[in-house]
């Protein structure tokens, strides 16, 4: 595997750990991926609940939450660390500047069109950004905006096919549809950035995501015209994932017909593993009496079967039986609960197996 090279940052392993909220990717994931090389990547989706503690104001006490994460990532790495921040919420601003203020190394968004991310840089500024997006359409519509309206491209572009975990860009019959499967839209968006790249001179790195698990899988993406890739599943049935043993326990006991897509209240459709929890669901048994954090611009809780921000802060804390797990559609292959060092080590592995395989 070459070297991923972003802007003025140079990674050694071209593996971003994908952000996961809530909870399951903090600083403790984040640090250990960043160590090994790749780049660690923090979410901050409902850092305001994970840090309650701090403010009983959840927009006071996400930034208290995303500055206190940054700071113990720093503590423990000197690699490169990330912040995810989805569009889709409505302290979206706050974590932006928040990161950008930490001096964090790369922002990744997505969940929605980052169209003014730039304009969140203030003089000096050392972050990266690094839209994430499901079509070649949306990768151009961000570079020309960026470009006309702040005279700035991406650092890279994260292409996020339909095989990721969590909420999917993309409508429900396109999910199992060849046609945006991550090889094409790795394509579509390859030849767009290299026009844009000719045109102002620029190297526009395109990260893959989406289903990602294996050495292999690396090895085959990166033949398809990736730069890089960004991998969430893999890493949560790792020691160092924040999230509780409960939680990664999903992951290992999980059967692949166990992983489902499910209608997510924020009104687009998600991959998660089935449970209890998703059954009571599909029965209709569920239903919030209150909105008490309005997380998500989209999320109207008169129609919302639950609410996702406490489903999923149950599942990161063990409480299965009132949470579920989002995860990519290979988490059924997760056997055994690994050191980060042991899972490079073995992706390693199976990168070269790979290579030895197709060059023979």
């Amino acid at each position: 595997m070459d070297p991923l090279v972003i802007g003025g940052l140079t990674v050694t392993i071209p593996i971003i750990q994908g952000g996961m909220g809530v909870g399951v990717s903090l600083s403790g994931l984040a640090s250990a991926v960043a160590n090994e090389g790749g780049i660690g990547v923090i979410s901050s989706a409902g850092m305001g609940l994970l840090y309650q503690v701090e403010s009983s104001n959840y927009a006071e006490a996400s930034i208290i939450g995303l500055k206190k994460e940054i700071a113990k990532a720093r503590k423990n790495t000197s690699g490169v660390i990330g912040v995810n921040v989805m569009v889709a919420m409505t302290n979206f601003s706050d974590m932006v500047r928040t990161a950008i203020e930490e001096k964090v190394d790369i922002i990744f968004s997505g969940a929605g069109l980052p169209l003014d991310l730039p304009s969140y840089l203030t003089e000096g500024s050392v972050t990266k950004l690094i839209p994430i997006v499901s079509s070649a359409r949306a990768a151009k519509l961000i570079c020309n905006k960026w470009k006309a309206s702040y005279s700035y491209l991406p650092d890279a572009i994260v292409v996020e096919g339909p095989k990721a975990g969590g909420h999917l860009g993309f409508k429900e019959e396109q999910i199992f549809d060849e046609n945006y499967s991550l090889e094409v839209l790795v394509k579509e968006v390859r030849d767009s950035m290299d026009l844009i790249e000719k045109e102002h001179n620029v190297k526009i790195p395109i990260i893959a995501a989406g289903g990602i698990y294996t050495g292999e899988d690396i090895n085959h993406i990166l033949s398809n015209g990736a730069d890089g890739v960004q991998m969430g599943t893999r890493f949560v049935t790792s020691i160092e994932c924040d999230a509780s043993d409960e939680f990664k326990q999903t992951y290992i006991n999980a059967e692949e017909k166990d992983i489902e897509i499910i209608k997510s209240p924020v009104g687009m459709p998600g991959r998660a593993i089935l449970n209890s929890f998703m059954e009571k669901v599909k029965q209709g048994l569920k239903q919030p009496k209150s909105c008490p954090f309005h997380c998500i611009k989209t999320c109207n809780i008169d129609n919302s079967p639950y609410c996702i921000i406490i489903a999923l802060f149950n599942a990161f804390k063990g409480n299965m039986n009132f949470g579920y797990a989002f995860a990519g559609s290979n988490a059924y292959k997760a056997t055994k609960i690994q050191t980060i060092k042991e899972i490079f080590a073995d992706i390693k592995r199976e990168f070269n197996e790979s290579c030895k395989k197709f060059f023979g």
